[in-house]
């Protein structure tokens, strides 16, 4: 694979006159209005093949099927991100914070980057194309490989990223309780699901930003909007992001993912795209990543065409377990799904999958990917590993649920688990059988 740099059609495209003049482009973006590309750099970034990919992921994985509208992807998600950190350096260089121009362009790049890692449907095929990778960790492998595609360029910003730079603020702006990605995403989400209970007043939080011995904190006028954020986050967890729906419908497709992986070791006749058959027919981690840098290629070349594509091709698959999930996700036939107040008991997991396995005419052992189970957890604000810190008036800086008397903050901090049980609904699936 050519570098960027060193493709012939791209050297011959862009002649020094075009970088100069040609770049300063402008995005047209549904929730903060214009976004202003601030550099040649930046631009070049945003047409690299790896960040075009965003274009076809989508940032809420299946929760379009309970909003219609959530269709928006981690392309137009990693610009917002970017506007709103241009807009907090701003505001913090106002305040008299000296931020340098390197500075300055790294956090930036770094937060435009923060999610290039992702795979097809975001979150929700995370850890079943490979053991144990998180997008974060295929995302500092990716940053690896642009900065050699941009001849170094993204130094700073990778420093940035993975927290070694010494202002960490800075970090802190890309990844912490409080950073750009959430006031984005947040804000983008709730614009797109139409989910009003959720919206957050990013431009204010921003503007109560400051930064005292190089840790981000927010000035004390502006807790009660600190407390709506935690407020939206709580909401659009449980409305959005761990809705029922979702969770089925992503369960779904994830114990599609497995059976055919189950199906391929047993060299059981499949198909798939190129890129996704790679990843469904060998079993890879971490280690293969790092043996083979030409994983990461493949992987750049994923996206949701790939599953929904290879999805269309097992439509009238021979294993019934993969005729029935491709179907009912193809034409969003889910599976019920009940919340359960108590943990399920095994007596009634196991005579669930009996009545499945009998309306069904399958063998018992292939309701496991029919009949699942688990629990979800939400926690809107929790400071155990980073903290929203409060710069009170008389200049000391005090974690938040310490600072002031916000019983809403704490009841938010508490960790609620719900468990979860799918199975089919019978009525509709004997038509695919």
């Amino acid at each position: 694979m050519l570098h960027f740099y060193e493709n012939p059609f791209v050297c011959s495209h862009y002649n020094r006159l075009e970088y100069t003049l040609n770049k300063k482009k402008i995005f047209n973006d549904p929730v903060y209005g214009f976004i202003n590309i601030p550099n040649a750099l930046i631009f070049d970034i945003i047409e690299h093949p790896y960040f075009q990919r965003l274009r076809r992921i989508k940032q809420l994985g299946l929760s379009d099927y309970v909003y219609p509208g959530a269709i928006h992807t981690r392309f137009s998600h990693a610009l917002g991100a970017m506007h709103l950190m241009r807009k907090t350096l701003d505001s913090l260089r106002e305040k008299g914070q000296m931020i340098f121009e390197a500075e300055y362009e790294g956090a930036l790049i770094a937060i435009l980057l923060h999610d290039i890692g992702h795979g097809p449907f975001s979150h929700t095929l995370e850890f079943s194309l490979f053991k144990n990778v998180s997008h974060e960790s295929i995302t500092a492998w990716t940053l690896d490989a642009l900065n050699k595609d941009f001849a170094g360029k993204l130094t700073l910003a990778i420093e940035i990223f993975k927290g070694t730079y010494p202002r960490k603020f800075l970090t802190q702006l890309v990844s912490s309780q409080l950073d750009m990605d959430r006031l984005d995403y947040l804000k983008r989400d709730c614009f797109f699901t139409g989910v009003q209970e959720g919206t957050v007043g990013a431009e204010r939080i921003i503007k109560m930003l400051n930064v005292v011995d190089d840790e981000l904190v927010v000035e004390e006028k502006g807790i009660y909007s600190i407390e709506s954020f935690i407020s939206a986050r709580r909401i659009m967890y449980w409305q959005v992001y761990l809705h029922k729906t979702s969770i089925c419908s992503e369960k779904m497709l994830i114990e599609l993912i497995k059976r055919v992986s189950i199906c391929w070791d047993k060299k059981t006749s499949m198909s798939a795209t190129p890129a996704l058959s790679l990843f469904l027919s060998n079993d890879l981690s971490a280690q293969d990543f790092n043996k083979n840098p030409k994983l990461l290629e493949t992987f750049m070349e994923l996206d949701d065409t790939d599953i929904w594509g290879s999805i269309k091709l097992w439509l009238n698959h021979e294993d019934p377990v993969i005729n029935i999930l491709s179907n009912a996700l193809k034409d969003r036939r889910l599976f019920k799904i009940e919340i359960l107040e108590e943990p399920l008991k095994s007596v009634r997991l196991t005579d669930i999958k009996k009545k499945v396995a009998k309306r069904l005419k399958l063998p018992l052992e292939m309701t496991h990917s029919l009949v699942t189970h688990g629990s979800v957890t939400n926690a809107a604000y929790t400071a155990k590993n980073h903290t929203i810190n409060i710069l009170r008036k008389n200049g000391k800086v005090e974690e938040i649920t310490a600072a002031v008397d916000l019983p809403n903050i704490k009841v938010m901090s508490k960790i609620v688990k719900k468990n979860y049980l799918c199975y089919p609904k019978t009525l509709y699936l004997p038509k695919y059988l």
